[in-house]
C-alpha cells in the first residue's frame, strides 16, 4: 500500500467554546458554512452539522463544557470538514464500547458516537482518566462520475435466505466510482433478524464509506456493528491496474480462478463488532482475465474449479447462480459475488 497522503488545515479554522445547550447549535451551524466553502452537497453538509451537533451535545453530557475546532482539510487532490472535540472530563474507560448504540455513562440515550461514527470517514478517539478526552473526525467531499461511464468489470451476485426464512443473515456490496471497484460479502454471525440487522448495519457503513481506506472501513463497520451479534467481511478493491487489495476478518471463502497462478490470500480469525478484529489489507497481483468468487459459508467449500467444466467462460452471474445451485446447503442463508473482468 502506498504511504498515507499528509493532511493540512485550511486558514479558515475556528474554534468554539461548549458550555451551555446553545453552543452546540453555533457549532452546526459553522460546521454547515465550511461545508459549503468545501463544495459538499446539502445532504452531505447536513450530515457534517448534524455530527458537530452531537459531539458538542456530549462534551455537554459528559464532561461539562470543552472546546470545537473546525476546519477545512486536504489531503492530496482531497478535500474535506476536520471537526476536533476537547474535554478535560472523566475520560472514556472503554473507547470501543462507547460506539455501540445505546451505551451511555451519562443516563442519555447514548446513541451520539455511533452516529458520529456513521456520518464521519476517519475518526480517531484518545482519552484518559487524567487528562480527558479528544475526539477528531473526518469527512471528505466524494467525487462524482459521469452516469454514462463503462466499468471494466463485470459482476454477478446471487444471494438467498435458509429455507423456510424471511430474514437473510447475509449482504453484500458492489461500488463503481471513477475507475474503481469496492466488492464485498458480509455474513452476520447466525440467523433470523439478529443476523440480519448485524449484516444491515455493518452493510449501510461500507456503502456510505467505500471510497475511504480498506483498514478504515474494517474498522468502521465494526464500530457500527456494536451491540449486534457481529458479522465477518471480505472486501477487494479493484482498480484499472494489475493488482488489487483484499482483506478479510472471518470466514467468507474465497477463490481465483488465475491460470494456475497462486493467490496468498490471507484470511483473518475474529468478528467484526464483538471483538477487536483488525483487518491486514493485502495488495496482491491481478489480470482482468481471471475470475474471483467469494461466497459465505451457506455454501459448501470443499470444491474445485475442475467439478464445472466451461463455467469459467460464463458470465459472473451465470456463474454465481450455478455455484448457489450446485453447494448451497438449504439450512444456513447462502450468497455468492463473482467478479472478472468485462468482455470488450
Amino acid at each position: 500500500m502506498a504511504p498515507p497522503v499528509a493532511i493540512t488545515k485550511g486558514t479558515d479554522a475556528s474554534e468554539i467554546k461548549i458550555s451551555e445547550a446553545g453552543d452546540s447549535v453555533a457549532a452546526a451551524q459553522e460546521a454547515r458554512r465550511l461545508s459549503v466553502a468545501a463544495g459538499f452537497a446539502t445532504e452531505g453538509g447536513e450530515e457534517i452539522a448534524l455530527a458537530a451537533m452531537e459531539l458538542a451535545t456530549n462534551l455537554l453530557k459528559h464532561a461539562g463544557k470543552g472546546t470545537m475546532k473546525l476546519s477545512t482539510v486536504a489531503s492530496g487532490e482531497r478535500i474535506g470538514i476536520e471537526i476536533e472535540a476537547r474535554d478535560l472530563g472523566p475520560g472514556i474507560a472503554d473507547i470501543e464500547q462507547a460506539f455501540e448504540d445505546g451505551y451511555s455513562t451519562a443516563g442519555s440515550l447514548g446513541y451520539g458516537m455511533g452516529t458520529v461514527n456513521r456520518l464521519a470517514d476517519e475518526i480517531e478517539v484518545s482519552s484518559t482518566m487524567d487528562s480527558g478526552t479528544v475526539i477528531v473526525c473526518r469527512r471528505w467531499v466524494k467525487s462524482t462520475q459521469p452516469e454514462e461511464m463503462q466499468h471494466p468489470w463485470d459482476v454477478g451476485v446471487f444471494t438467498r435466505s435458509r429455507n423456510g426464512a424471511r430474514e437473510n443473515g447475509d449482504a453484500f456490496v458492489v461500488k463503481h466510482w471513477e475507475e474503481q471497484l469496492l466488492v464485498g460479502l458480509i455474513d452476520g454471525l447466525g440467523h433470523g433478524e439478529p443476523a440480519q440487522r448485524a449484516a444491515l448495519a455493518a452493510q449501510r457503513y461500507v456503502q456510505t464509506h467505500y471510497d475511504q481506506p480498506i483498514e478504515k472501513i474494517f474498522q468502521g463497520a465494526g464500530r457500527a456493528c456494536r451491540g449486534t451479534r457481529g458479522v465477518v467481511m471480505s472486501l477487494a478493491r479493484f482498480s484499472r491496474s494489475t493488482s488489487f487489495e483484499w482483506a478479510s476478518v472471518g470466514n467468507v471463502e474465497v477463490r481465483a480462478l488465475s491460470g494456475g497462478k497462486k493467490i496468498p490470500f490471507l484470511l483473518k480469525r475474529g468478528i467484526l463488532g464483538v471483538d477487536d478484529a483488525r483487518a491486514h489489507v493485502q495488495s496482491l497481483e491481478w489480470d482482468p482475465s481471471w475470475t474471483l468468487v467469494l461466497h459465505t459459508d451457506g455454501l459448501r467449500t470443499h470444491w474445485q474449479w475442475s467439478d464445472f467444466p466451461g463455467l469459467e467462460t460464463q458470465h459472473p452471474r451465470v456463474i454465481a447462480t450455478k455455484l448457489m445451485k450446485e453447494l448451497a446447503s438449504g439450512n444456513d442463508d447462502a450468497t455468492v459475488l463473482v467478479v472478472r473482468g468485462a468482455a470488450l
